[in-house]
């Protein structure tokens, strides 16, 4: 399966955490574009131009507490997708149900500047840089690639149960 997706590259660090993305004051807000109008407000990150950009950042993007929040704010303040060298276990998921394609990479080449316009294919595992050169990750799994390609886990479970078939088992 393959999911490509474009956008300009904004390089973030290590340890970037979900607390840091929303302020735990935020999460009440229900409105996703109320939650992306607080991205980052706390963390000194919140002029950044998140809308087209596909984050390339270090490890443990997404650590700290399991808010759910955080995903969604990124999303609706227009990420179109994440790339790191690792995750927040919880948070890779979450994106994944909300359908905001994620991938773990090796080293982020010291070539990629904010700005470089990037092809992300999930389904491949491979980011190239339009404006160098390109970054191998490791490809999504098929059953996620699903999930994401149906826009999220509700739309994917509903297309499932519509047809009659139950989710299938986690590999």
């Amino acid at each position: 399966m393959t999911m490509t997706v474009r956008g300009r590259a904004l390089v973030l660090g290590d340890g970037i955490s979900t607390d840091q993305m929303i302020a735990g004051k935020y999460c009440r807000l229900a409105d996703p574009r109320e939650l992306a109008a607080h991205l980052f407000e706390e963390a000194g990150l919140e002029g950044k131009k998140w809308n087209g950009a596909i984050i390339l950042a270090g490890r443990n993007f997404g650590c700290g507490s399991s808010r759910e929040q955080a995903p969604i704010a990124l999303k609706a303040a227009g990420v179109r997708a994440i790339a790191a060298i690792s995750f927040g276990r919880i948070f890779f998921r979450n994106a994944i149900n909300i359908g905001l394609p994620v991938m773990n990479i090796g080293p982020l080449p010291a070539s990629v500047r904010d700005g470089d316009a990037i092809a992300m294919d999930v389904g491949a595992g491979v980011i190239r840089n339009r404006t160098m050169d390109f970054i191998k990750g490791r490809p999504i799994p098929d059953f996620l690639m699903e999930i994401l390609e149906a826009g999220g886990l509700t739309p994917y479970m509903k297309v499932r149960l519509s047809r009659g078939k139950k989710a299938p088992r986690s590999p």
